[in-house]
């Protein structure tokens, strides 16, 4: 990819950009945060906190350190809101929603910087895009938020329930999981509720299949039969895991007096959709995460790790990521060549592009794992991998580590959400760029594998 700026001899290109925007987010932020208006003992927060949390808003996270409802005034929870439509969506659509406000014309070095920041192939209709996903997301978080509210409204003031309401719908819809409840309750209150547990999934889903799919299903509303390969595998994918995932969850925790066992039927069922759906990076909860067996952990850690799908507001290694090499793996076990999806050939270059999102991944959490072991002496194995997956998934669950994490360990887990809402964008783009031609090659080799 051509470079865009030049400032001496350091070169700004998209991902340099992206990177830069958002760590100046974060900062920003940060300093708002830190502010005595931003938290009701009226001293803010700590510059470390406030990074913190601010981290976990724009990479749209949810792990906190501090409960926000208990914690913020309006004008803290308001600026985590901003950053949190902000980090789901992008600075770089928000910078050309404004400009299209106020007549600018897109220049093509913006349209490259938005074809980075959707994931987008290319940047033929990518101003298009970018209308249709500020348009989608507004009707989105307001029918949510108006469902929401209707359902607060029995239990608080009409203004609280209203607030409460748009609140949990724009942080659902970009999957960040932050909460307004207090006590670090999220939204166990209402775990049988049909309505809020069925909203919040909705929201959560929505944001997390990707706007490519919405875009290529608005094409092709009338002709479904035409939709592209990507969007079949993310509709597939996101269905199989969430169907998956909820039945597993159901019989792991039939018996636990501690999560479904007191249940009603319907509130066992409704119970393990929304802890299948949640772990799509989105960090609300419905059951008190400490209480769930470890089956279901590792459970949720491994779909925490998959995570939601390429041009979303979720984080993870990404459905197709995940698909594409349990696909390479299975036509080796049938001693096939191709790995075939919908009748489709997949190319060598993509299996070794999710080859190396996947590795990459793993590097980081076991990483980060392996510092957090070190530091956090009062934290068990189990609590400390989930943390670490929790973070680079730009999950938000947690066991109940963060709020007693030490300040190496705070910094950790930010630079963790950080690598894991910008890093597999970035990587996944340069991994695409074309390789000049090499004018020799070397012979072939082999080896024993396995």
């Amino acid at each position: 990819m051509a470079s865009i700026v030049r400032i001496k001899r350091f070169v700004l290109t998209p991902p340099k950009i992206l990177v830069l925007g958002f760590a100046a987010i974060i900062l920003a932020g940060s300093f708002l945060l830190s502010l005595p208006i931003a938290t009701h003992d009226g001293q803010g927060m700590s510059w470390l906190n406030a990074f913190f949390t601010s981290t976990s808003a724009t990479c749209v996270t949810g792990l906190v350190v501090a409960d926000t409802g208990d914690t913020f005034t309006l004008f803290g929870e308001l600026v985590i809101l901003s950053l949190i439509q902000i980090g789901g969506l992008g600075f770089m659509t928000f910078s050309t929603f404004i400009a299209l406000l106020i007549g600018r014309r897109i220049s093509y070095r913006e349209r490259l910087l938005l074809q980075e920041a959707l994931n987008n192939p290319s940047t033929q209709g990518i101003v298009r895009m970018t209308k249709m996903i500020l348009l989608f997301t507004i009707i989105t978080e307001f029918i949510g938020a108006v469902l929401l509210s209707s359902r607060f409204a029995m239990d608080m003031p009409l203004k609280k329930a209203i607030y409460f309401g748009f609140f949990h719908s724009v942080s659902n819809f970009n999957n960040a999981g932050f909460d307004v409840m207090g006590d670090y309750r999220s939204l166990t209150a209402y775990k049988e509720d049909p309505l809020v547990s069925l909203t919040v999934c909705t929201l959560i889903i929505l944001g997390g299949i990707g706007f490519v799919v919405f875009s290529d299903l608005l094409e092709n509303r009338k002709h479904l039969k035409y939709i592209t390969l990507h969007t079949k595998i993310v509709l597939s994918t996101t269905a199989i895991l969430i169907a998956g995932g909820t039945l597993l969850i159901f019989l792991l925790e039939m018996h636990n007096s501690k999560t479904l066992q007191p249940l009603s039927p319907t509130g066992k069922v409704l119970a393990s959709f929304y802890q299948a759906v949640t772990p799509r990076t989105a960090g609300s909860n419905t059951l008190n995460i400490p209480d769930l067996t470890h089956p279901t952990l590792l459970l949720i850690i491994l779909l925490m790790f998959i995570g939601a799908s390429p041009g979303s507001t979720g984080g993870g290694i990404k459905t197709t990521t995940f698909v594409t090499l349990f696909g390479a793996a299975w036509s080796q076990i049938k001693g096939k060549e191709d790995v075939v999806f919908f009748r489709q050939r997949i190319i060598p270059s993509m299996i070794y592009k999710a080859l190396t999102v996947i590795l990459s991944a793993l590097i980081l959490v076991i990483t980060v794992t392996m510092l957090l072991s070190i530091t956090e002496h009062e934290g068990n194995f189990l609590k400390i991998m989930f943390e670490a997956v929790s973070a680079f998934g730009t999950v938000g669950l947690s066991m109940g580590l963060t709020p007693d994490l030490s300040p190496f360990g705070k910094i950790i887990i930010a630079l963790t959400m950080f690598v894991g809402r910008l890093g597999p964008l970035t990587v996944a783009i340069a991994l695409t760029k074309r390789n000049e031609v090499e004018s020799y090659r070397y012979p072939k080799g082999k080896y024993l594998i396995g």
